[in-house]
């Protein structure tokens, strides 16, 4: 069924007028629309300008309703994108439908949900359902959801649904169960805490191979352990996905290589007042896990059953994220310089205050932020012909994947004026990661101000510069942003690639906008170009193309 914006309007109409009278009801609105323009200054790598699409105005909107009364809960969500949804957002998102709704029951016990619904099992490296609008990622799970605490060191949670894509539901059925078991309570520990969990999730989707080397039925194992004492902790999580067929290019399922799959996280650190230190490592191995097997490889994080972020340093520098690294989850064997069936790697963050007073505080102190990642393919041995296989060593470093260290250094010189220095060194395997060419090295300058004219009026003024040794070479970029007020702000901003070999890339991608809010609400304009490449929200990427165009955002809640 597909519905018309004004027939989605009229459906929830009831709801919303019901919300006038009834404290416990609320809801909220989104909008995003741009209307694409053609850009003859904006050049491709084949010396054309870059075209509006055939439809230039486009829109992706969400209208979510939700009741509660007494123990029970219900929601409702509409979903328009009209006359097409967003460049480079999943083609299944199109024009008017009701996209998700639920029926809820919980009380001190017992947690029932029926319909869509949005869970996680223990880090998520398993499974996990969620909703970010940015990525055009909806992944969430139609069916039942039964929660059941016991006692008050014990849940229990099972799962079973199929997966959204677009306004339908996938083919395979997904199934789960979770228990989260508190020791430190069960044993009243009153000063450590700890706590284990064991995960079972499974997919069972039937498909078209003659006489399958592999079950329909993929079933996944975890256990994971947390522990916190005063200001240490630990987590760790070991997960495993049984024999199934590794699909290396979408929609190509065969019996050529089956194998299994398996996951270690380790986190730990330590903090005080003033000081902190962030360790993680993690070591992934064949964990693409799809509702539908065919669906892996695709670009659009379509019918993804797991969640597995790059853990690198989520930088809010532009030219920072040029060069952004994706987990490698899944296995590629494509010649003697691509081979790959994961990742193993980590990063580590360290925190220091500069107290206020000493040499390096000085009058209102300094905070100083390092961080280092580094992630390579894992180790092995690759057969590529008659027939393809591998064999991995658990701890064995193949070819390196990304590399990022950097320092940040935060200082308020007094109650009007603060600054942040940054200096990041990155290296990226462009042919190994995106299977296309070249290596990067490059170097990274950042420095910003921020000066405070009254506690609402400010100015912030960053300029970063990038060089790099291959690719599109040198960048600069530039940003300058005014709040006039609590209420009302203005920006521009300006990203040149001055240094690539090929004059008529030399683009400029300059911005400028505006953004209102009040009380609950923000609307935003903005014109200028969108570099094309990755973006990503944390550290989950999709790719968007370079355009140009005027784009409108409203954001509300009620």
């Amino acid at each position: 069924m597909k519905l018309s914006i004004t027939q989605l309007i009229l459906f929830l109409l009831p709801f919303t007028l019901f919300s006038q009278n009834k404290s416990n009801v609320f809801g909220g609105f989104e909008s995003n629309s741009q209307w694409y323009l053609n850009d003859k200054g904006l050049k491709d790598e084949f010396n054309n300008p870059t075209a509006h699409p055939e439809d230039p105005l486009r829109s992706n909107n969400y209208l979510f309703l939700n009741y509660k009364y007494a123990n029970w809960s219900a929601g409702i969500q509409g979903e328009a994108y009209e006359k097409n949804a967003l460049l480079s957002m999943n083609p299944k998102y199109e024009h008017t439908n009701i996209a998700t709704y639920f029926v809820q029951y919980k009380n001190e016990k017992i947690d029932l949900t029926a319909g869509y619904f949005y869970d996680q099992f223990g880090s998520g490296l398993l499974f996990r359902s969620w909703e970010d609008r940015a990525l055009g990622i909806n992944n969430a799970l139609r069916g039942l959801r039964f929660i059941y605490k016991p006692t008050e060191f014990l849940t229990l949670k099972s799962i079973y649904g199929q997966q959204r894509t677009g306004f339908d539901v996938s083919k395979g059925k997904i199934y789960g169960l979770d228990s989260e078991i508190g020791l430190s309570k069960m044993l009243k520990y009153k000063i450590s805490e700890l706590s284990i969990g064991l995960t079972y999730v499974g997919r069972d989707e039937q498909t078209d191979i003659i006489n399958p080397n592999f079950p329909s039925l993929t079933n996944c194992y975890a256990g994971r352990l947390n522990f916190n004492h005063k200001s240490f902790y630990l987590t760790t999580e070991y997960d495993y996905k049984s024999k199934d067929a590794v699909v290396q290019i979408q929609n190509q399922i065969s019996n050529s290589l089956i194998k299994p799959g398996n996951a270690l996280l380790l986190n730990t650190g330590y903090s005080k007042k003033g000081f902190g230190i962030d360790a993680t490592f993690r070591r992934i191995e064949n964990m693409s896990f799809f509702s539908e097997r065919g669906a892996n490889g695709n670009l659009y994080n379509d019918r993804i059953i797991n969640f597995i972020p790059s853990l690198t340093k989520q930088h809010h520098y532009n030219l920072a994220n040029i060069y952004v690294y994706q987990a490698q989850p899944k296995v590629a064997i494509i010649d003697n310089d691509i081979v790959k069936a994961g990742e193993i790697g980590g990063q580590i963050d360290v925190f220091y205050d500069f107290k206020k007073g000493t040499t390096f505080g000085g009058k209102n102190g300094t905070k100083v932020a390092l961080n280092f990642s580094n992630w390579n393919a894992l180790g092995g041995t690759f057969y590529i012909y008659n027939p393809q296989d591998y064999k991995t060593d658990f701890l064995g470093f193949g070819k390196r994947y990304f590399t990022d260290a950097n320092i940040e250094i935060t200082k308020k010189w007094n109650s009007k004026w603060q600054s942040i220095f940054s200096y990041i060194n990155q290296y990226y395997n462009k042919k190994l990661v995106e299977g296309t060419t070249g290596e990067i090295n490059s170097n990274i300058l950042a420095a910003e101000a921020t000066y405070k004219f009254t506690n609402t009026r400010s100015l912030r003024v960053l300029g970063e510069h990038l060089w790099a040794d291959h690719d599109k070479k040198n960048w600069a970029g530039a940003t300058v942003e005014l709040n006039l007020n609590s209420k009302f702000s203005i920006y521009s901003s300006d990203l040149y690639n001055y240094g690539n070999d090929v004059d008529y890339l030399r683009n400029h991608y300059y911005n400028i906008g505006s953004a209102f809010r009040k009380n609950s609400t923000r609307i935003a304009l903005n014109y200028g170009r969108q570099r094309g490449g990755l973006l990503c929200v944390g550290g989950v990427c999709r790719y968007v193309p370079e355009s140009s165009g005027v784009s409108l955002s409203l954001n509300t809640t009620f």
